[in-house]
C-alpha cells in the first residue's frame, strides 16, 4: 500500500483528502506546516508527497525546494495559483506534476497514480542506468553523483537529470521536446526551460557553447553528449 503524505494546513479540506486517499487504498499521513513535513520526510519517508502551497509557516515554493535538497521522492503540487510562469516556477523546482484547485479526489487519486507510476524503485535505477563514464566526467545516476577529473560537481536536481538522460544516450541528438518529456515529464513547457539547464551545466563542466567539450548543440534539431573531443 503506497503512503501519501498531506501537507495541508486546512482541517476541513486536510479531513476530506484523508477520507478520498483512504477510500482509493491509500495510506495517509499529513502536517499542517512546511517544517513539519520536512521532519516527516526525513524520518519516514513517504510515497509521495501532496503539498499545499499556502502554508503557515513556510511558502510551499520553498518547502518544494528544502524536499529537492533532502530527497527525490514525488511531489504533486495542490495550488490555486494557475498562471504560466508559476507553473514553470514549480515543475523548475521540482514538483512532479501539479493540479489547480478546486479538483476531485477522483482527479486527484489518478494523477497520485500516474505520478507512483512513473518512479523508479532503486533496485530497478540500478538495473537501468549503470555508472556512465564519458571521458573525465562519471555519472553514477544511483547515488546521484557526477564528477569531472575527480572533483564532484553541485549540480541541482534537473541539471543532475538532465546530464544523466543524455549521458545515458551519449552520442545521439535528443530533441529538446523530447527532453521535456522524457526528464521533465512535461512535453508542453517551454523549450527555453532546457536550455535555461543546459547553460548551467556548460558552467559546472567548464565549457562554453561557442567551445563545447560535453555537450554539442545541433541547431534546429537538438543537443547532444558526444563521448570523444
Amino acid at each position: 500500500m503506497a503512503c501519501v503524505l498531506v501537507v495541508e494546513d486546512d482541517p476541513v479540506i486536510r479531513a476530506a483528502l484523508i477520507e478520498v486517499l483512504t477510500g482509493h487504498g491509500y495510506a495517509v499521513r499529513t502536517a499542517h506546516q512546511g517544517f513539519e513535513a520536512l521532519r516527516e520526510i526525513t524520518q519516514a519517508p513517504p510515497d509521495i508527497v501532496v503539498l499545499d502551497l499556502g502554508l503557515p509557516d513556510l511558502d510551499g515554493l520553498d518547502v518544494l525546494r528544502m524536499i529537492r535538497g533532502i530527497s527525490r521522492i514525488p511531489v504533486l503540487v495542490a495550488t490555486a495559483r494557475d498562471d504560466d510562469r508559476e507553473v514553470i516556477r514549480l515543475l523548475n523546482a521540482g514538483a512532479d506534476d501539479y493540479m489547480v484547485k478546486p479538483f476531485s479526489g477522483g482527479q486527484l487519486a489518478a494523477r497520485i497514480a500516474a505520478v507512483l507510476r512513473r518512479s523508479v524503485p532503486a533496485g530497478q535505477a540500478r538495473d537501468r542506468q549503470p555508472v556512465v563514464q564519458v571521458g573525465d566526467l562519471r555519472i553514477d545516476p544511483l547515488a546521484r553523483t557526477a564528477h569531472l577529473a575527480g572533483r564532484e560537481l553541485s549540480l541541482t536536481r534537473r541539471e543532475f537529470d538532465l546530464l544523466a538522460y543524455l549521458a545515458a544516450n551519449a552520442d545521439q541528438v535528443m530533441s529538446r521536446r523530447r527532453i521535456l518529456t522524457e526528464v521533465w515529464q512535461q512535453p508542453y513547457l517551454e523549450d527555453q526551460t532546457v536550455d535555461v539547464h543546459l547553460s548551467a551545466l556548460r558552467r559546472k563542466l567548464g565549457e562554453r557553447a561557442s567551445r563545447p567539450r560535453y555537450l554539442h548543440t545541433v541547431r534546429g534539431i537538438g543537443i547532444k553528449l558526444v563521448t570523444s573531443p
